[in-house]
């Protein structure tokens, strides 16, 4: 189980397309990189998402335009610490801080985008 977060483009409602590509990373990623603006994250850093941004966990970014979103993600990175591990799939909040520092580079690459997520 997994989230995958997207930036809508806000007129045409579709996932928006970067003039570059990128190689951010989750738990499912393109290979050579994409141009999409588009992570998967792993259901299990969710206890962390639920601390740092309240019960609607990741979800709380849903429908905000990724202006409105930046202030959130910046909150909940600094609350989160920095223990990463190599292994992506470990719970650590350091995994889970990463994976939100990828969603504020989206956020300031569109900040017009809407967050959708499935």
């Amino acid at each position: 189980m997994s989230y995958d977060i997207e930036l809508l483009d806000p007129i045409t409602k579709k996932r928006i397309v970067f003039d570059s590509m990128h190689e951010m990373r989750g738990g499912t990623y393109q290979m050579g990189g994409t141009n999409d603006a588009w992570l998967n994250i792993t259901y299990n850093y969710s206890p962390h998402y639920r601390r740092a941004f309240g019960a609607g966990g990741i979800r709380t970014l849903y429908g905000m335009t990724g202006a409105e979103s930046m202030p959130l993600l910046r909150t909940a990175i600094g609350i989160l610490d920095d223990d990463v591990d190599p292994n992506y799939w470990t719970a650590t909040e350091g995994n889970a801080k990463r994976a939100l520092c990828q969603l504020l580079a989206m956020a300031q690459m569109r900040p017009d985008g809407v967050w959708n997520g499935y």
